[in-house]
């Protein structure tokens, strides 16, 4: 049991490190919107739709993703996903186009952050760790993306202050390099197959025939859509309120900073708790934080506060999802069960940046889309209600 333990535990560091540096870079590609738009005269909807496009291109890749490592071993997947969003990043910082930025900081970071990030490497974690434990490990694992996030900001701010967005761009990509050594602590093996083991099209057809698997997909999309709009448009909104810019980078890093809290809280509640009840609570409590920070009069002590509360909020989603589809479904699939949901959370995700930047350009507000945001936060409470916590009749079967 200890030599379990310590196996488990080393797998969760290298979880742990390679999703703070994946995510923590990620969270900072906010910044790039005014200094990039500026230089080259563009609305704020190119560099929205670039990164919506990333988002689209992560969600529609993580299932297949998600596929190869639950069948080939996570390594593999993680290598490749880590040299692409290498490549990307150096490429983004010598785009000089709308094509070549969509092609860079879409396509292939999008691929990229497909095999580095929550799908592949919670994947690796629920395998590796025992059933009652599983809801915790998540959580921690989803905890290191928040610091990831909390240390990257004022570092990214810092490097394009002072070398300027494109020589930042390519130190991050030297810096997501080396996500490919940290693959060496995964240690991840496929399970073994038994006679009786699940095809890849009976899982699906499991999964698509289950009603709970339809609401947490479409309940995550709500997750997507309000954090990529609020992560990539928050710092221009707070700029536009006439607040200074690192004010918007400051709320970002205590997202990050109060995340680590709410994840490892969120992980540590689902294991005593119904996970699907915790995100009805999650996505009721997004909604009062969001109407109270567009009541109350801007300032910065309110966007700090916003921060922080959105930070307990955040990616609290991530573990109670991905550990219900592990309580009903089982592990052996979990990467690519777990990678249809999150494309959903990556429709949303592109939605909500592309159309922050559509409605901002064509109304110089972002009032409509907060609103929805709003209304999207009760829809995704409601979906998430009925779902119940219950493994499908073949898991059942096993353990009788």
């Amino acid at each position: 049991m200890t030599s379990v333990w310590r196996t488990s535990g080393w797998v969760l560091v290298g979880a742990a490190l390679i999703l703070a540096l994946s995510l923590g870079v990620r969270h900072g590609f906010g910044l790039f919107l005014a200094p990039m738009s500026a230089d080259f005269g563009w609305g704020r909807e190119v560099f929205a739709f670039a990164i919506a496009l990333q988002n689209l291109i992560w969600g529609l890749a993580q299932p297949f993703a998600g596929a190869l490592a639950d069948r080939l071993g996570a390594a593999r997947v993680v290598i490749i996903g880590g040299i692409l969003y290498a490549v990307g990043l150096i490429l983004m910082g010598m785009a000089d186009s709308a094509w070549s930025l969509s092609l860079s900081a879409g396509l292939l970071i999008g691929i990229g952050l497909s095999g580095t990030s929550f799908s592949v490497i919670l994947g690796v974690v629920g395998r590796a760790v025992p059933a009652e434990k599983r809801s915790m490990a998540m959580g921690i694992a989803s905890a290191a993306g928040s610091f990831g996030q909390f240390a990257m900001l004022p570092g990214t701010l810092g490097l394009i202050q002072w070398l300027g967005w494109s020589a930042a761009l390519l130190v991050l990509g030297v810096m997501v390099a080396f996500i490919v050594p940290f693959v060496g602590m995964l240690r991840d093996r496929p399970l073994p197959s038994h006679g009786a083991e699940q095809t890849l099209g009976q899982a699906l057809r499991e999964a698509c025939s289950h009603s709970g698997f339809w609401l947490l997909a479409l309940g995550f999309f709500v997750c997507g859509f309000q954090v990529v709009f609020i992560g990539v448009h928050l710092p221009a909104y707070l700029v536009d309120q006439h607040l200074a810019a690192t004010t918007g980078t400051t709320v970002l890093a205590l997202v990050g900073l109060f995340n680590i809290v709410g994840t490892f809280t969120a992980g540590w509640l689902g294991g005593r708790m119904s996970k699907p009840r915790l995100l009805t609570g999650l996505y009721l409590l997004r909604a009062v934080v969001i109407v109270l920070f567009l009541w109350a009069p801007v300032s910065q002590f309110s966007a700090y506060l916003f921060g922080i509360a959105m930070g307990l909020l955040w990616l609290s989603t991530v573990p109670l999802t991905n550990g219900t589809v592990a309580t009903v479904f089982g592990v052996r699939n979990l990467s690519m069960l777990g990678g249809i949901v999150f494309l959903f959370h990556q429709l949303g995700a592109f939605l909500g940046g592309w159309l922050g930047g559509v409605v901002y350009d064509r109304t110089g507000s972002y009032d409509l889309v907060w609103q929805i945001s709003i209304l999207l936060s009760l829809l995704a409470a409601a979906l998430n209600w009925p779902v119940r916590e219950r493994p499908v009749a073949r898991l059942q079967a096993q353990a009788a």
